[in-house]
């Protein structure tokens, strides 16, 4: 693994039992992840993206080891973390955090926020009641909110500030790496914005690296480096966020990318509507997994699963079109 990348995952699959009849019995399998491979950089966000069912949830909490991996390996910082339980995993959590979608449901209603925010340091280090205090109003006013916030509980915040709440929560073991689900897509479009941009201060104080999961391309261009396009549990494309946005290559890059509104007066761009709903992910097409819904797929589309081709440099695709250049460069 270089020394430049803090995350490392290859060909990680997260298939997930169906079980039937009397005995329960497994009698199929929900292939959730199947076969994804991308890396993070030190200071850098990776933006992971599709529609909802695709799996990039699960990819995320499979990656944070909130689940057995099926197959693959997940390297972070120079350890395999693939496999490790009990202590080692334990250990290795201090490194990366998540931040979750439902900053409600995420958060303890029993509990002051001070002592929610403050549980990780508590369960890690030996600290007195006085130094966690400090270092946990401190944390909060890192997120926008200020001391007596401490002293609160979850019902009395908007979901905003409850979400500063579970950012404060997730940088309170000095991690590495966040893993942020869908943090905002509970949130006001008021509210985004500032959710935001608290969290790419951050990253700059910080030294921190993002892998930040949503179904909002629009959400994604202004907070990543780089972009993986998830579809039925496939990365079809990865590359610079400039590359992604102005030179998509794969068709189902090219329909999400199309549905983004144009803020600019007088601008216009055609639409690519996608025919049909999305395959099951227990039961997913043979050879090319988006075949069922492209609009330009062949016979051969429906017989091979296409390999990955690079299209510029660090910009990959996996379309077999990409070979007779239908796509323009």
């Amino acid at each position: 693994m270089s020394n430049d990348y803090i995350l490392e995952v290859k060909d990680l699959k997260q298939y997930y039992p169906i079980k039937g009849g009397i005995f329960q019995r497994k009698v199929g399998e929900v292939k959730a992840v199947d076969g994804i491979s991308f890396a993070v950089k030190k200071g850098q966000t990776v933006g992971l993206v599709g529609e909802s069912g695709c799996g990039k949830s699960s990819a995320g909490r499979t990656i944070l080891r909130l689940q057995d991996v099926t197959s693959g390996k997940i390297q972070f910082c120079d350890q395999d973390i693939t496999n490790i339980k009990g202590k080692a995993l334990r250990e290795a959590r201090k490194g990366f955090q998540m931040v979750f979608q439902d900053p409600y449901a995420s958060l303890n209603p029993m509990q002051m926020i001070g002592d929610i925010v403050g549980e990780p340091i508590r369960n890690y280090y030996h600290k007195s009641q006085k130094e966690i205090e400090g270092e946990v109003k401190d944390l909060l006013k890192r997120v926008g909110l200020n001391e007596q916030a401490y002293y609160k509980y979850a019902h009395e915040f908007s979901g905003g500030q409850r979400q500063r709440v579970g950012i404060a929560r997730a940088l309170a073991l000095k991690p590495k790496l966040i893993i942020a689900d869908e943090p905002v897509s509970a949130l006001d479009v008021s509210v985004q914005s500032q959710v935001l941009n608290i969290m790419a201060e951050l990253q700059e104080d910080f030294g921190l690296s993002y892998l930040f999961i949503a179904h909002d391309l629009s959400v994604v261009k202004h907070v990543s480096d780089y972009i993986c396009v998830m579809y039925l549990g496939h990365i079809v494309e990865q590359g610079p966020a400039e590359a992604i946005y102005s030179r998509p290559q794969h068709p189902y890059t090219q329909s999400l990318i199309s549905a983004i509104p144009e803020i600019r007066p007088g601008q216009k761009k055609e639409r690519i509507l996608l025919q049909g709903d999305l395959p099951s992910p227990s039961d997913p097409p043979h050879g090319c997994p988006f075949h069922t819904r492209c609009p330009i797929a062949q016979d051969e589309c429906r017989l091979e699963k296409p390999a990955y081709r690079q299209v510029e440099p660090d910009h990959f695709a996996a379309c077999i079109l990409l070979e007779e250049e239908v796509f323009p460069q």
